[in-house]
């Protein structure tokens, strides 16, 4: 089928929207009457928390920030290269320091109003100054009084410091509208305005949204990036079992699902009208703990959990799969393949537990995930069971994403274990080293508690030195250090599985952050 017939949905597949969590009445009643158009249908378990570009994160915000906003260069390939974006060429200067970007004297706001450098400084200087969401990637590299506009349509950055992945992280930083948003400061930052509406210049804009249901874009009147698809819109459509998703996928209710397990992918093998994509990518599986608060605090707790842990089960459980070896993604740069890590060990789990306030267990920890994502189920139940071994009960809580983000706000909400996926936005070690460790991350998904100065110190250097020997020493000692503090169970690397109706065209994968689709170029 070239497009989905959303007159035969209404009628055919209400009950297995309801058993993915949605009631009838939420699904777009003017949709119905857009059964001949381009409608592309993603299904995803997880919610967009916000619409803020400069502080919403996680894969479905991404996705949500990559089709309703520009940055200033985009990434596309495998291996990922930079792309034009709202810029359409650059000069780099031979230090490395100085990047200046001609943008597009096409690119225009979805209001119709030119995008200029100033929008350029506003939004970097903006991102620097609420230090929330990607500014991370930035932070100590650009600083705000080193962005500056040449002219309307030319703006150059004076970095601090020398950084070899620069262009690599800037797909990530977006640009708002000035106007709009100084239009609606609200004494914080434009901050309540931007978390629920959009000031973007991309090639959707946002029709209707129903959290725990459905996010509806729709293509731009006033979209002017090239090479683009047939596509007149787009809905991230919530189904919080991965099971109905691959359901809906074979049934041709959905177009793409991002949430498959193995079992689904396995399931799709040869189904009529679908493509499977099983892809590596620098895709990190750990389960944090708590370093601050309630008994992870105690070093030795988390190594007895470490050591208790059923690593094999983890990974028989995982399918396309290998364990993780440390912190860092196997094949990145600085990664140490003879690194000792945790395996089970009954002896030393227990020789660890001894050590600590409760010798015997008797205690309850408390694990959440990701509410319908039946893979961190499993390993969630997997870790019950290891538990067991040392008389330590698990209190496993699902939840929706927006709830577990906002649990990560301060050390007493935080639950004593969380699983983190962690898509590499960019193929370095620093991605993964300073989203995941460095303290300045405090508060956020990636690192809500986990600070060592030692650790921040490691990771700073690493970001800013340009030898590559020098980096892989710099990130050899981070490896080593992270492995003995133990503020995580390193898990497993898995591919990237995706399912799409062979309606789908144009899709090219790019091993960065692959899940948060990037609709523009696609057809039906």
């Amino acid at each position: 089928m070239s497009t989905i017939d959303l007159k035969t949905l209404s009628r055919r597949s209400f009950l297995a929207l309801s058993g993915a969590g949605l009631a009838a009445a939420s699904f777009p009643q003017d949709l119905f009457a857009q059964s001949s158009r381009n409608i592309l249908i993603i299904a995803s378990t997880q919610d967009i928390p916000n619409y803020d570009p400069h502080t919403a994160t996680g894969y479905s915000a991404s996705f949500f920030l990559r089709n309703t906003y520009e940055p200033l260069v985009r990434v596309a390939g495998n291996p990922p290269e930079p792309v034009p974006g709202l810029a359409e060429s650059w000069e780099v200067s031979e230090d490395g320091k100085t990047y200046t970007f001609a943008l597009n004297p096409a690119a225009v706001f979805h209001d119709g109003s030119p995008v200029t450098a100033e929008d350029v400084v506003f939004s970097y200087q903006r991102a620097l100054r609420l230090a929330r969401g990607n500014s991370w990637m930035i932070r100590g590299i650009v600083e705000p009084e080193g962005v500056t506009a040449v002219d309307a349509h030319t703006v150059r950055f004076d970095l601090a410091t020398p950084f070899a992945a620069f262009l690599q992280v800037i797909p990530w930083i977006f640009i708002a509208s000035k106007a709009i948003a100084e239009a609606n400061e609200g004494g914080d930052d434009s901050t309540t305005y931007l978390q629920a509406n959009v000031a973007g210049s991309g090639p959707f804009k946002l029709r209707r949204a129903e959290a725990g249901a459905l996010y509806q874009l729709q293509r731009a009147d006033t979209a002017w990036q090239t090479g683009g698809g047939n596509l007149d819109g787009v809905i991230w459509q919530i189904v919080r079992e991965s099971s109905t998703q691959r359901l809906m996928l074979q049934r041709g209710e959905v177009h793409i699902s991002v949430d498959l397990t193995s079992e689904d992918m396995d399931a799709l093998e040869g189904a009529p009208g679908v493509v499977r994509v099983i892809e590596p990518e620098y895709r990190t599986f750990s389960i944090k703990m708590n370093t601050e608060q309630g008994p992870m605090a105690d070093i030795n707790m988390r190594k007895a959990v470490a050591y208790a842990m059923n690593y094999q089960a983890m990974l028989d459980a995982s399918g396309y799969a290998e364990l993780m070896t440390g912190p860092l993604p196997n094949g990145i740069l600085g990664h140490n393949p003879e690194l000792e890590v945790y395996r089970m060990d009954l002896d030393k789990a227990r020789e660890h537990l001894a050590m600590t306030d409760t010798p015997e267990g008797g205690i309850t920890l408390r694990m959440v995930h990701v509410n319908g994502l039946e893979q961190q189920r499993r390993w969630a139940l997997i870790m019950l069971d290891s538990l067991q071994a040392l008389n330590i009960q698990l209190d496993i809580t699902p939840m929706n994403w927006p709830d577990m983000v906002a649990a990560c706000q301060s050390p007493e909400t935080f639950p004593d274990l969380f699983p983190v996926y962690q898509t590499a936005n960019y193929g370095d070690p620093d991605n993964i080293a300073y989203a995941a460790y460095h303290s300045s991350r405090n508060g956020g998904w990636q690192n809500a508690v986990y600070h060592n100065p030692e650790a921040d110190a490691l990771i700073e250097a690493g970001r800013t030195e340009i030898d590559p020997a020098r980096r892989v020493e710099i990130y050899g000692q981070l490896q080593e250090l992270l492995v003995a503090d133990c503020p995580d169970i390193f898990g497993v690397l898995e591919k990237r599985r995706l399912g799409m109706r062979d309606a789908v065209q144009g899709f090219a994968f790019t091993p960065v952050a692959s899940n948060a689709i990037e609709a523009w170029p696609l057809s039906l």
